[in-house]
Parts: structure tokens; sequence; C-alpha cells
């Protein structure tokens, strides 16, 4: 039942990819292709991160509220950007290349999450709480910091950090930099499929998995490491998406009612890329753009979270 659900899945995906690059099409068709693909392969490798780093995120918190954009990674992005305009100046900022930028982020992002994962569980019995509430802190952080320096940039430079400040679907990336990317995520897909069956006895939480040989606390630092790797990779790509991993990952919850991770993994890249794909289709075929993807999203995403906040209020 739920391997032919998969298969569903999968032919909406290739027809959603196969309409991305056909409809419209009036002209060299070795051009569109190439400038549809790129566009293309970038949504499905942000699918991929973010979708995948959600679950995992999900799965060690035991919640399924909750999304990596919490430990406040999205505001360290935005903070890194801000920085950059105000110290080598708008001009300078456009001449960084995607690649360069792109690698400044990631590291920045990795150093970041590695002092924290390493400070708050490595000498310590393991407490995924603390870790999210102090994410939640230095996001806050974060947030003050670009505000105060965003009021003192030139009013030209606040626009270009605006402009990378949201999600942008049809930006279009350099080879090289979705070469990096690819590289990055497929790493993480398949350090991930090696582990589903920890997932699974991680799910069952800290005191079963220790009592069932899983190593809790160096694996939950690697899945840590995996997921802010993942975010980083997307963020680079496309900008900061704050409810997109909620909706998909719950989504995927109602389609494929079961706790295992061999399962709930490939589910969620098709059903978060399909929603990417076949949405951005429907904006720049039909709609002309008149409404970025990212905005409905965040609304429908929004809505999510509010539904299932509710539905738990009322148990």
């Amino acid at each position: 039942m739920l391997t032919n659900r998969l298969n569903i899945l999968l032919a909406l995906y290739v027809l959603s990819c196969l309409l991305y690059l056909t409809i419209g099409v009036n002209g060299n068709w070795d051009f569109i292709l190439i400038f549809r693909g790129s566009k293309l392969i970038s949504m499905t490798l942000v699918a991929i991160s973010i979708s995948i780093a959600t679950i995992l995120f999900q799965t060690i918190c035991q919640n399924r509220i909750l999304t990596p954009s919490i430990m406040g990674f999205d505001a360290l992005y935005i903070l890194v950007q801000t920085l950059l305009v105000f110290v080598i100046g708008s001009f300078s900022f456009t001449e960084i290349s995607a690649e360069m930028n792109f690698l400044i982020n990631f590291l920045i992002m990795m150093i970041c999450a590695t002092a924290l994962f390493g400070t708050l569980l490595g000498n310590t019995k393991p407490d995924v709480y603390r870790l999210i509430l102090t994410g939640i802190i230095f996001g806050v952080l974060f947030n003050a910091i670009t505000n105060f320096l965003q009021r003192l940039i030139d009013p030209s430079e606040f626009s270009i950090i605006m402009n990378v400040s949201f999600a942008q679907f049809n930006r279009i990336n350099s080879p090289a930099l979705i070469m990096i990317c690819t590289s990055f995520v497929l790493l993480s897909l398949i350090v991930t499929w090696k582990f589903r069956h920890h997932l699974d006895v991680l799910a069952l939480g800290r005191n079963t998995a220790i009592n069932l040989g899983v190593n809790y606390q160096k694996f939950l630092i690697l899945i840590l490491i995996i997921i802010a790797a993942l975010v980083s990779t997307s963020t680079a790509l496309v900008g900061p998406v704050t409810f997109f991993g909620l909706l998909v990952s719950n989504l995927t919850y109602m389609l494929f009612p079961d706790h295992r991770h061999a399962i709930l993994l490939p589910a969620v890249v098709l059903v978060s890329a399909i929603v990417l794909i076949g949405g951005q289709t429907i904006l720049e075929r039909f709609l002309n753009l008149t409404t970025p993807l990212s905005v409905i999203i965040e609304f429908l995403g929004g809505v999510t979270f509010l539904v299932i906040i509710l539905k738990g209020a009322k148990r």
C-alpha cells in the first residue's frame, strides 16, 4: 500500500518536472532546457535539503511542530549577509561570486553549529530541549544584531539585504554552485540512509535508544551536523524558508502514517519536490509570478502550524 503511494508520488514528481521544462516553450530548446534545468535542479536540492533536515530534527526532538529554523540558522544567514554588506559595502558584496558567498555562509554555519552542539552535548548529559532553547535565544540575538546593523547602513544597501532575506525559488544558480551543493546533499543523504534504522530507534526516545544499543550522544551530534549542512545548503541556494519543512513533513505524515524512516525519508522528499516544482510551474507559467511562491508557502505553513497547535490544545 505504502509502496504504491511512493510510486504514485514518483510519477507525479516526474510529471511536474516535465511540465516545468516544457510548458510555454517558444524558442531555442537547447537554451531553455539548460536555463530551466538549472532552476529545476536547484529546486530539487532545496526540496531534499529542507524536507530531510525537518524530518531528522523532528525525530530527535520527538515533536512534529518543530523545524530547524527554530535553532537560529535562518537568522544567522541573514546576519552574515548583513555583516558582509556593512563591512565591505554593497558594491563589493555584489561582486562576491555565488560560490564564495555559499562557502562563507556554509563554513560559518557549520562552525557555529559544531561549537553549539559540542558545548551543550559533548561533556554533559545530552538535553535536546536545552539545545533548542539555546538555539531560540541565539536566534533572537542574531535578529537583534541584524536589526541594529540595518539601521546603520545606507538605504540602498538595505534594499540589497532585503533581497537576500527572502526565499526566491526562481533564482538562477551557477553550475559550479549547483555541483557544490549537490555533493553536500548527496553525502548527507548517503549517511542519513545508512542510519535510517537507527533513526527509527532514536524516535522512541533517549532511554529506549540507549537500551537498544544506540550510542545516543555521538549519533545525536552526527544528525545535528547533517541538519546544519542541509539547512545551510538550502539557504545558500534560495534564501531562508521558515515553514516549508513544517508543511511538507506534516503532509507526509498524513499520507504515510508509518514510523519507519525507510518510508518517511523518500516520501517527504517526493512530497516537497512536487509541492515546490508544481507550485513554481503554476506561478511562472499561468500566473506570471504575480505572487512569490515563498509567500504562499509561508502562509500555508503558518496555517498548518496553527492547526496543529489548536488540535493539540483541544486534546
